[in-house]
């Protein structure tokens, strides 16, 4: 375990790379100071942990937070055998047993969102609820480009001679307000170099079998879920939460006034709805879905959309 620093940027923290080996991968980790509760955050893709810089101190005021760079994006070695989002499902209750997380909640935003959701399906009582969103979820598929270039790209050839360096160069200037730190850049831009962004394209090129699969399980995950989204999101468009939404017996969905990076872009928004989730929205939306399913069978939805809260109940 390594020594923990109280109220330091996730930027400090993450000055010198932690790794843990985990089921025989090399995994990038960083973690705050203990708390009562804990929760596991999982990098969005083509970014790493360093996508939480922004609300980390906000969200460690309370919660024990472990991130990790999933198996092939960040830092993190690759196994290709972990490279599609039920492997990569499995992987995550594994991580969570590693660092003695007995049920945490997952933040899983990008290509976290079918993982935490396999891994919810597959373990039913083991975490406290998950917050999702921005990651490939509906069938038939429903992708902007240039999600859907990569997830249908032929050939990865392509990708290895362009180099993962000038691949986020461009990622980095679709953001629209936040402004990265020097750290978070250079992370980011280490994480994918050479070959290592081409490599990560396995994962979402496993979508369409893959999500046709967790369309099956999504009824079933008694899980309590929060889906959170970018309402200008052009990459992974919002009819990806909607259809989560619909899905899942027990979740609730905010669409943000954002494109796809809501963790920076819309950042306060985000943490604030992480925080109200793990403070108890994720009982209350429990408790919502219990007593709506004595009333015809009806459950409640929240939607955020800009400033104003839409409330209603779906059938």
């Amino acid at each position: 375990m390594t020594a923990r620093r109280r109220n330091q940027s996730l930027g400090e923290i993450a000055v010198k790379p932690t790794f843990r080996i985990i089921d025989g991968v090399s995994i990038r980790f960083v973690e705050s100071d203990p708390a009562n509760t804990a929760a596991l955050l999982l990098s969005p893709w083509p970014e790493s942990i360093m996508a939480y810089e922004p609300i980390w101190l906000r969200l460690a005021e309370t919660t024990h937070l472990v991130a990790i760079d999933l198996p092939g994006f960040g830092r993190s070695e690759r196994k290709d055998m972990l490279m599609s989002p039920r492997a990569m499902g499995a992987f995550i209750i594994r991580a969570a047993d590693a660092f003695g997380l007995e049920h945490p909640h997952i933040v899983g935003p990008d290509v976290g969102t079918p993982a935490a959701l396999f891994a919810a399906a597959a373990q039913p009582d083991r975490f406290l609820s998950l917050l999702v969103g921005t990651g490939g979820s509906a069938v038939p598929l429903q992708f902007g480009d240039p999600l859907r270039e990569w997830v249908f790209a032929p050939d990865l050839e392509v990708y290895r001679r362009i180099g993962g360096r000038a691949i986020l160069e461009r990622v980095i200037h679709t953001l629209e307000r936040y402004v990265l730190s020097d750290t978070a850049r250079e992370d980011y831009l280490a994480s994918y170099e050479g070959t290592r962004f081409a490599e990560s394209i396995r994962y979402v090129q496993s979508y369409p079998t893959e999500l046709e699969a967790l369309r099956d399980v999504l009824p079933q995950i008694q899980t309590p879920v929060r889906v959170v989204a970018g309402r200008r999101d052009t990459v992974v468009p919002p009819v990806n939460a909607e259809y989560l939404h619909e899905r899942l017996p027990r979740s609730d969905l905010y669409l943000l006034d954002s494109g796809h990076f809501i963790w920076e872009d819309a950042a306060d928004d985000y943490a604030a709805l992480v925080k109200a989730w793990w403070g108890g929205g994720y009982q209350a939306c429990v408790q919502r879905s219990t007593d709506s399913s004595s009333n015809f069978g009806s459950r409640w939805t929240c939607v955020l959309r800009g400033d104003s809260l839409e409330a209603g109940q779906r059938q």
